[in-house]
Formats: C-alpha cells, sequence, structure tokens
C-alpha cells in the first residue's frame, strides 16, 4: 500500500495533468477536415449561392485540403492560415485584429469557418477567385467537384 507522502506528491502532479489535458480538449481550436458536402452546407449557411459552391469548394481543397487548421509559412515572411489559406500580408494580423478583413489570422484556422467565408468574400470582391494561385492552377476552366449527392 502506498504511503500517505507518497500520495500527496503524486496528487497534484496528476491534478496538473488532468488540468492541462481538459484545457485542452476544451480550448476553443479544434482542427476539422470537411468533406465537400459539409463545406457545401456551411457556404449555404453563409449566404453564398450553390451556383458558386464547385468553386469554393475547389479552392478549399486546392489550398488546404479542406482541412481548417492549415498554415503555409511563406517566402516574403507572410502566412496563410485556415481552410482557404487567408494571407497575414494582406487580410489580416498575426496575434491582434486587422488587415482588410479587420481579423486575427488566428482566428481562421478553427472548426468555425463564418469569419473565413465572411473574409474570403471580401477578397473575392476585390480579385474573384483569381486571388488564390491554386484555384487558377487547380480548379479555373477545369471539372469542378461534384455535389449533387450532398444533402444541401
Amino acid at each position: 500500500m502506498p504511503s500517505t507522502t507518497n500520495l500527496n506528491r503524486t496528487l497534484p502532479t496528476l491534478l496538473l495533468v488532468v488540468l492541462v489535458a481538459a484545457s485542452t480538449l476544451f480550448s476553443g481550436t479544434s482542427a476539422k477536415v470537411f468533406t465537400k458536402c459539409e463545406l457545401a452546407k456551411e457556404l449555404g449557411k453563409n449566404g453564398i449561392s450553390r451556383t458558386f459552391y464547385g468553386h469554393w469548394i475547389c479552392l478549399a481543397n486546392a489550398e488546404s485540403g479542406l482541412n481548417t487548421t492549415k498554415v503555409t509559412k511563406l517566402a516574403n515572411m507572410s502566412a496563410s492560415y485556415g481552410i482557404f489559406q487567408i494571407n497575414s500580408k494582406e487580410w489580416c494580423r498575426e496575434g491582434r485584429k486587422g488587415g482588410k478583413c479587420n481579423m486575427k489570422c488566428e482566428d481562421f484556422i478553427n472548426d468555425n469557418i463564418t469569419d473565413d467565408i465572411e473574409c474570403v468574400k471580401k477578397i473575392q470582391m476585390q480579385y474573384g477567385f483569381n486571388g488564390w494561385n491554386l484555384w487558377q492552377k487547380k480548379c479555373k476552366g477545369k471539372e469542378l467537384p461534384n455535389i449533387s449527392k450532398c444533402n444541401v
């Protein structure tokens, strides 16, 4: 049977481990890799016309593999964030709100993509989908994802 002294030393360590694990689980930042149907549903909830779902889904797939937590550090010292790879040079700021979307870049790397979609709408108003090189290479003039079997 363990002594009371050893138990008194072990209990605070165990409690700390439990607290760290719980804070990690409930920190608010959670990873999600969307399916094309899940993304189509989110696009609809955020006012995107079904006509453009294929372009949005192709963009997200080309840029991040539909992964909400993707961060890409670039040679120009900027980084691109989230499912749509929104760039810190023009559209958001690292560690504080800013850029043309007035957002913290880190806010684009969670599973709530409503703010991502709002920022992408602004990017599109300025550049269209041509604001993303990978959309131009992988989606423009190409067959877009089929969402006909999605329940949206």
